[in-house]
């Protein structure tokens, strides 16, 4: 699949989007090793600290579904610039693998793909547990 095709399903994604009190939808989609994809939006919640974004929610059905190994995760905002991971989204993106790609577009067709370690540096992981 292609990084244009996998934007395109946040893009889609983001539909889904529940943002009652930011009108600011989110879509993610994630893209596993062997070929799925798992989509998800943000969800907001009256309580802030119950929000999800669109990144973490596609990230945990794949986890719930058994798939742990992602190659790619494409971000889709309706903001018409690139909009990246916030910053626990990035820990979580992290979590699985400082290889991953980070897919962001703008609202006019341009891509940019990003490793998750060059938006998350020194990246705090499994193996500094085991130090």
């Amino acid at each position: 699949m292609s990084e244009k095709e996998l934007f395109e399903r946040a893009v889609k994604a983001k539909e889904y989007a529940y943002v009652p009190y930011s009108n600011f939808r989110v879509g993610a989609a994630v893209l596993t090793k062997d070929g799925k994809i798992y989509t998800g939006c943000n969800v907001e919640c009256a309580s802030f600290g119950g929000t999800n974004c669109a990144e973490r929610t596609a990230i945990f059905k794949a986890i719930s579904e058994g798939n742990r190994d992602f190659e790619a995760i494409a971000i889709a905002s309706d903001n018409g610039a690139f909009t990246f991971p916030c910053g626990i989204c990035r820990q979580v993106i992290f979590e699985f693998g400082k290889d991953i790609k980070i897919i962001v577009g703008d609202g006019y067709g341009k891509i940019k793909v990003i490793p998750i370690e060059e938006l998350l540096p020194y990246g705090f992981s499994g193996e500094d547990l085991n130090k």
